[in-house]
């Protein structure tokens, strides 16, 4: 052992062994204007009525964590982008502003993740109260807002999927082996009641044969699955054909949709409600959905926040609209999207409800030079595109549909590259469009604590 070293030079104290290291008030451990404090407040004004109501008093045992504090761990827990309940859990031990909001109690993982688990709607239902925070802040105009998605991984692995039509086949050599070792097995039966007489338990299953009835149980389902998703699409495609149909119209009637899948449709047993798409950053196919979100373009909130299966965004416009409708009772005065959204459907949707709105018509290469803006009146036989086409040329276009990158691109970066969220902690389509909103919650909040305002619920 080494010890004390005299030199000239005087230290200051350090005794790690003091009963003392931090003040005895948990307030007084982190700077006033800690993020900390905000979310305390803020989590405060909430109406957490619905979580409280799930409390009826009537379990016996330890009482539960304060609800408030719960949920204050949760939201703080994805402002900075650390939503693991294991994690959550060993943070309350390890990491100051965790402690602090916990108030030095360490509720375990299992309990974190029960509590997330089971109010997840309730958390979710908490984004319009912070969304109308903001909005009371004048952190929302609805002057322009700009519209996009973003693709999220699944909870699930894209190797765990198979296709349709390599389901068809398993089914079949499935069957076949299943057949045969049912057999094996009846003969093997049959030689032990020869030996040793009948009424000798035959134990269970051979182990081959369980697996293999196992999994030719869950690819039945997954066929079965596929086959009615496939019905459904047929049924709306001829719907569609039958409206088309009232309107004359040249050239060749419409191919009659197929009720049976596609060969290559594949469907994931981790997590069936995910899909194969392309991610827009890897040029990768991956297990994920879409989420989509509305961006208010005064301070970049989000006012909408949806998910979809899907891997293109054309269905996604109108619901966001409404969406907005509904959460802040008022509809954007501009809406500007890319050249996913667009669709004549889309744009006369806009029009109906008198939102102005810039919509890509196609993609521009990086290499080519934008057209110049149009002169004179429109021709009044343009189509639909061909007007939002021009009205995109215009110099006034050129501007507003210009910002749209920086007001809904960002957010994206902040939620995936800054928080790092890039897979969701959840499986199923009800539960993961849950944590999008809880995600675009925390997203809001960090928002309106920038911003440096605490407004008071009505």
């Amino acid at each position: 052992m080494y010890g004390f070293m005299k030199t000239q030079t005087n230290f200051r104290d350090y005794s790690p062994d003091q009963l003392l290291l931090l003040p005895p008030d948990l307030n007084e451990w982190l700077s006033e204007g800690h993020l900390v404090y905000f979310i305390r407040d803020i989590v405060g004004q909430l109406d957490l009525r619905a979580i409280y109501k799930s409390y009826d008093g009537s379990r016996g045992g330890q009482p539960p964590y304060h609800p408030e504090m719960m949920v204050a761990l949760l939201v703080y827990a994805y402002c900075v982008g650390m939503p693991s309940s294991r994690k959550i859990e060993q943070a309350t031990y390890e990491n100051v502003p965790f402690r602090v909001l916990a108030a030095d109690q360490h509720p375990d993982h299992d309990t974190i993740a029960a509590f997330r688990r089971r109010h997840l709607e309730s958390l979710a239902g908490l984004f319009v109260q912070v969304l109308r925070l903001c909005r009371k802040a004048g952190l929302v105009k609805l002057g322009h807002v700009a519209l996009d998605g973003t693709k999220i991984r699944a909870n699930a692995s894209k190797h765990k999927a198979m296709s349709y039509g390599r389901m068809e086949k398993n089914v079949a050599e499935l069957e076949a082996e299943v057949k045969q070792l049912l057999a094996r097995a009846e003969a093997a039966d049959c030689d032990e009641d020869a030996r040793w007489g009948k009424g000798r338990r035959g134990d269970d299953l051979p182990e081959e044969l369980r697996f293999k009835q196992s999994r030719l149980t869950r690819i039945k389902e997954a066929k079965e699955a596929l086959e009615r998703e496939a019905r459904q699409q047929a049924e709306e495609k001829r719907r569609d054909i039958d409206k088309k149909d009232q309107t004359p119209r040249r050239g060749r009637p419409p191919k009659a949709p197929s009720e049976k899948p596609a060969p290559k449709t594949q469907r994931n047993f981790t997590d069936p409600d995910s899909r194969i798409m392309k991610d827009g950053a890897t040029k990768s196919f991956e297990q994920c959905y879409n989420g989509q979100a509305a961006v208010d373009g005064k301070s970049q909130i989000i006012v909408a926040a949806r998910l979809t299966q899907q891997p293109n965004d054309k269905q996604e416009l109108q619901p966001l609209i409404e969406e907005i409708k509904e959460n802040l009772g008022a509809k954007p005065k501009k809406v500007s999207a890319d050249s996913g959204y667009y669709s004549e459907d889309n744009v006369n949707g806009l029009v109906k409800e008198q939102v102005d709105g810039y919509i890509a018509t196609g993609r521009l290469k990086h290499t080519d030079s934008s057209p110049p803006a149009p002169r004179g009146r429109i021709p009044k036989k343009a189509t639909v595109k061909e007007r939002m086409a021009r009205k995109l040329r215009t110099i006034r276009g050129r501007t507003i549909y210009g910002k749209r990158k920086e007001v809904v691109e960002p957010v994206f970066g902040q939620i995936k590259h800054v928080r790092g969220f890039r897979r969701f902690l959840f499986r199923g389509f009800e539960r993961v469009c849950a944590e999008w909103k809880i995600i675009c919650l925390g997203h809001n909040l960090l928002k309106l604590f920038k911003n440096g305002r605490c407004p008071q619920m009505a």
